[in-house]
């Protein structure tokens, strides 16, 4: 699925509630030997939603500046590899 995750969060429209929400929200959070949800295809799943919904600019604070520079970076070195 394709996400629209932007620096600043935003509000789903009719159709991606249908589409996001509806299909790839689980009816409840559940934790499974430490982790949340069954899969590391969820916890990205929903990572992604609560992005789009909250931005990236949110997210960055969260956590070391560095740490995050160097995700990025690795990111970048990636897409580089593969151009």
């Amino acid at each position: 699925m394709e996400f629209n995750i932007q620096r600043q969060g935003r509000k789903w429209n009719r159709s991606e509630i249908e589409q996001k929400y509806r299909n790839l929200c689980p009816e409840k959070i559940e934790l499974i030997e430490g982790r949340m949800f069954w899969t590391d295809e969820q916890r990205l799943n929903m990572l992604a939603l609560l992005l789009e919904n909250v931005g990236m600019d949110a997210a960055v604070r969260l956590g070391d500046p560095e740490l995050w520079k160097q995700a990025i970076d690795e990111r970048l070195r990636e897409q580089e590899g593969k151009g």
